[in-house]
Order: C-alpha cells, then structure tokens, then sequence
C-alpha cells in the first residue's frame, strides 16, 4: 500500500512539475535598436513618453488564461527594455488601481523624469486592479504633465477599453488643440474587445499623430522594436539623395548621380584632386597635374612663345581653364574660379544689410563699372543653407537689391544694373561649417557685354 502510494505521489509531482513548466514564459529577448542609431540611420523622434496604464478592474479578468493586468505590464517591460538608450524623460500614470470598486481615480507612479529602465520596471510593481476606467481623467492630468517638459512627447495609453464611455475622446482632442503635433497619443488594446479597440482607435486618432495597435501585434522581439521605432524613432533624411543619411554625412551638397563613400563623399578613383562625376579623365596617373575637369594639364605657349602653365585671357589672375567667369572687367576683385566678388563682404547670419565697413569695396566695384560705360552688371545674391529654400531665395534677392541700391544712389543708372538672387544654389564652399557658410552668404558681380 505505501508502494502505492509512493508511485501515486510522484506521479502528481510529475505533474505538477510538467504544469509548472507549461506556464513559465519564454524570456523575452530585445532586438537592439542602439546599433541601429549609431549607424546614423535614425534620429530622436520625441523627447518625453508617459505611458498610461489601465488598472481598473476589467484588467483583473483573463485574456488567453493571462490576466489583462499582468499582459499589459509584459508588454510594457518589453516596451521599456527595448526602447534604445537615448536620454529621454519618461513617466507611467494609471487610472483605477484602487480597491474601491466604485472610485475613480488616477496616480502617478514615476516622473516624469530622467528615463531609468530599471525605475520604471519598479513602478510597475506597485500597480494593483480595482475601481472604475476614467481613462479621461489620466488624459487630462496627463496634459498638465507635459506642461513641465520640453519638446515633442508621446502619449502611450495600455487598455482594454472596456468601460470607458466617450469622454476620453473629448480628452484626446483638447490635447490636440493645446499641444498640436508636439504630443501624439498612441494606444495598445490589451484583450479581443471589438468596442475597447473601436474605442481606443477614435482616442488615437483624435490625437492626430498617433496610431493605435494590439498588444497580441507587437508580442515578439520584431514587432515590438518596430513598434518603438515608429514612436521614439524616425528615419535621418538624406537631403542630397546620395544614399548616406544626412547624420553621417560627411559631404551633405553632393551632386545628385555622384557616386559617394560611407561618409557620403564623392569619389575621387585616380586621386588627383577631382572627384569622379566632375572628372573628364578618370584614370589619371598618380602625381600628374591636372586641370579642373581633371585632365592632364599642358603647357600651352602663348603668342610671346613664353611658356605658361595656362592662359588668362580676361587678366584676372585666373587661368582659363578654371576661369568659370572669363569676362571679367580689368581691376575687379575674383574668387578662385575667377568669378567678379565684392572681396570680403559677407553678410551676417539672416542678414541682408550692407556694413559701413564694406563701403570701400563697393566703391571699387563702382570704379570698374565707371570705366567700363557700356557694360551692363548682373548684381547675384546667395545664402548659405541654414533654412528652407523658400526663404533663402528670398534673402538672396534681398542682398542683391541692397547692392543695387547702393550703386544706384551713387549715380549708376538703374538700366545698367540688376538684381538677381540664387538662394543657396551655388555654394562655393561646404555648408557643413561656419568658415563654409560664410563664404557662401555673398554678393558677386555678373558683367554683360
């Protein structure tokens, strides 16, 4: 009988043990969103998240033999563990979570603060299940929380939007009339409630920039990083369309069509000083002189049969093969493409206003166009590449007319003189410095014949 008994017993520890087993969870691995940011493939979305959590009661009730309460907290963790390690300012508030069934009530467990991942999984330690959904309560004390933080924020409801009345919508909306786009709302449905997920889609959307999603979508490692990519994340642009995202772009005005490095930088293949779409000669032994369009350069002789490195037929110090300005008037100061400038005038960031200091420079230029009387001048601003194009052009034009204006009070006729303004179309340095983006914000002086 006590044999019996012994085999009867292990039988059911056997059991148990296998039960055990059937229920433990398998760990949750992360996909690692930090490689991915250092790759210089993405930029921070948002500055702030509050995530809210539904504590009511209904969340105590079973979802797929899982409390609702404890899915939502996983799903939370998994959230939280995934989320890169970039400083954002976190917090987690949730309604319900009281012991009188029929309170309404909203707490804040953490923050909004410095986001720890290891302080927001302690808060959600202390949730418990009671009380009724004022979801719109948690919204609205969630749009006085974000009045202490700066820049854009993220809105991320946990619910099975059981018994929340339409309330929260109205909520969502004055959110949106305060905030705009600065705070978008997002919502996870935790549970199958076809009326929960109606309910939480028109919250999400009443936000304006947020989606909603079910917490069964976003279960696994994959889902859940592109989950958080969307909220906290968003793609570097690649404003020249090089391939190389503007965060890692070393060269961000590449011509479209060059071929580029990693650093987004065109090639140079025979190393000889022209990059290769501007390279008429691209296999260039190593050490040969070559001309701008990266051709070997000849000595040509000139008319004295002096041997020259190169003609300058305008006399402006520029040989013609990298004069991009070949008729320029006698005595006018040139850029190293030989092109007519007012030396050393340019203008101060957003700026189109001529300094005293500058008066003598546009004398001289007005000395060159007086000697020469039947020429006409295309006076061309531009900008650097600080702002849209919409209103560089406009600045560009600004400082062209503020030349012209100069020129006219000093007694040129206003037929021999225009206006013209490039935006920052053609710069003659990189924008990617402060020494680059001086020399670009310029006035240059177009002479026709």
């Amino acid at each position: 009988m006590s044999k019996l008994l012994l085999k009867i017993l292990c039988c059911l520890l056997t059991i148990s043990f296998l039960a055990g087993c059937a229920v433990q969870k398998a760990a949750f691995k992360p996909y690692d969103l930090n490689a991915e940011f250092k790759s210089g493939r993405y930029i921070k979305n948002i500055d702030n998240f509050l995530v809210i959590l539904d504590a009511s009661i209904s969340m105590s009730y079973f979802y797929n033999e899982q409390r609702k309460i404890d899915i939502a907290q996983d799903t939370i963790s998994h959230m939280n563990a995934t989320i890169p390690d970039l400083k954002f300012t976190g917090g987690v508030r949730t309604f319900g979570n009281v012991f009188l069934w029929f309170e309404e009530k909203t707490d804040m467990l953490y923050g909004l603060t410095e986001h720890k991942k290891q302080d927001l999984e302690n808060s959600l330690a202390k949730v418990t299940t009671g009380g009724q959904s004022p979801l719109y309560i948690a919204i609205d004390k969630a749009s006085e929380d974000l009045a202490s933080v700066k820049g854009k924020s993220a809105i991320i409801i946990f619910s099975d939007g059981d018994e929340l009345g339409d309330a929260p919508i109205k909520s969502a909306e004055l959110i949106k009339n305060k905030y705009g786009d600065n705070v978008c709302i997002y919502t996870v449905l935790i549970g199958g409630s076809g009326s929960g997920k109606q309910l939480l889609e028109q919250v999400a959307s009443a936000g304006g920039c947020g989606f909603s999603v079910s917490a069964d979508n976003i279960s696994s490692a994959k889902d859940m990083s592109d989950f958080v990519k969307k909220v906290f994340l968003k793609e570097c642009p690649d404003s020249d369309l090089d391939g190389v995202n503007d965060c890692v772009d070393k060269c961000a005005d590449t011509p479209k069509g060059a071929t580029v490095d990693a650093n987004g930088c065109p090639l140079d293949t025979d190393e000889d000083g022209v990059f290769d779409y501007m390279d008429k000669c691209p296999d260039t032994p190593k050490g040969v002189k070559v001309d701008a369009n990266g051709c070997p350069f000849k000595e040509i002789k000139q008319k004295s049969n002096v041997k020259t490195s190169g003609l300058d037929s305008d006399g402006d110090g520029i040989y013609d093969v990298k004069d991009k300005c070949p008729n320029t008037p006698k005595g006018a100061h040139v850029n190293e493409v030989g092109c007519w400038i007012l030396k050393d005038i340019n203008f101060d960031f957003n700026k189109s206003d001529i300094k005293p200091e500058f008066y003598k420079e546009l004398d001289d230029a007005l000395s060159v166009m007086r000697e020469n009387p039947n020429m006409r001048v295309e006076i061309q601003g531009h900008t650097d590449k600080v702002g849209s194009k919409k209103y560089n052009q406009a600045l560009s034009e600004k400082r062209a007319k503020a030349v012209m204006m100069y020129f006219i009070e000093k007694g040129i006729e206003k037929g021999k003189i225009s206006a013209k303004g490039f935006g920052f179309a053609k710069p003659v340095a990189p924008n990617k410095t402060q020494a680059g983006r001086d020399k670009n914000r310029r006035v240059e002086l177009k002479p026709i014949h």
